[in-house]
């Protein structure tokens, strides 16, 4: 008869950890290019970091800075509205609302937003005056369409007019990412559709719509950089017009770059307090 000898296992104290040659290789490489980098930065005199502080506080550069924040403010949330319309009406039942709505975002998100731009501040080349009446019928008001569309309304609708093409479609998506099944219940629970919307079905949607949704805000925030184009007085074209007087454009350039990322920096915060808000319930926090 054989005599099985069980062996000996392996003491998990003892065991050493396995070394992986090529990660120190990539550390080693990684480290290299980051001392090139912050060398490139510190030693190059062109970049003229007395220059860039000089000017990073300037009152026209934070005056340029508040108008590119209005900017995507305001986009945002008339975006956010017509994009929630939008959304509700693609998921109607009533299929010429859907084909509008469905035209609707295939245009505005087809054509470049500089385009837009351009094309509203010139709006007063097609509609000299701009009016509200009955139509074919009688003139309530009307205005010079120059006096009207400056280049804060021509900003303003061009970016929000993009803005709620994309979130029309992140918003829909989300209500879609929502199990019907909770939709039956609320019902069962008598709830009515408008409390089943607010009470069931948003907060959850919230879920999926909050990370593009939060990414699309920083994309307007920084497309807002276009609107110098139409002479908008943001914080791209008050560099602009700083180193048109004093030719120092790495410099501002390097401002406008340094605001740029701190906003940016603020905004990725909030958006992951969002995230983790709306994710109550749903996998681990970390």
């Amino acid at each position: 008869m054989t005599t099985l000898t069980a062996e000996p296992a392996d003491d998990v104290a003892t065991a050493r950890h396995r070394i992986r040659p090529w990660r120190w290789v990539a550390g080693i490489v990684l480290a290299v290019v980051t001392a090139q980098l912050a060398w490139f930065l510190i030693g190059n005199s062109r970049f003229q970091w007395d220059v860039v502080a000089e000017y990073l506080f300037d009152s026209t550069v934070l005056a340029g800075l508040g108008t590119t924040v209005l900017l995507a403010v305001v986009a945002m949330a008339i975006g956010s509205l017509v994009g929630g319309l939008l959304a509700a009406a693609q998921l109607s039942d009533f299929a010429p609302l859907r084909w509008a709505a469905t035209v609707y975002i295939g245009v505005f998100r087809g054509i470049p937003p500089l385009v837009q731009l351009i094309f509203w501040f010139n709006l007063a080349y097609l509609l000299p005056r701009l009016s509200i009446g009955i139509p074919f019928g009688p003139v309530f008001a009307s205005w010079d369409a120059n006096l009207v569309i400056t280049p804060l309304t021509a900003a303003i609708i061009g970016l929000s007019l993009v803005e709620s093409a994309y979130l029309a479609e992140i918003i829909r998506a989300g209500l879609l990412s929502v199990d019907s099944g909770q939709r039956d219940a609320a019902r069962a629970m008598g709830f009515t559709p408008g409390q089943t919307f607010v009470r069931v079905v948003l907060p959850q949607a919230m879920r999926t719509i909050i990370p593009p949704a939060g990414s699309q805000f920083i994309s307007v925030l920084k497309g807002t950089a276009l609107v110098s184009v139409i002479a908008m007085a943001d914080l791209l074209h008050s560099v602009q017009v700083i180193y048109n007087r004093t030719y120092q454009i790495v410099p501002m350039l390097i401002v406008a770059c340094l605001w740029y990322l701190a906003v940016v920096t603020l905004l990725t915060i909030g958006q992951r307090r969002l995230e983790r808000h709306f994710s109550r319930g749903h996998g681990v926090r970390k």
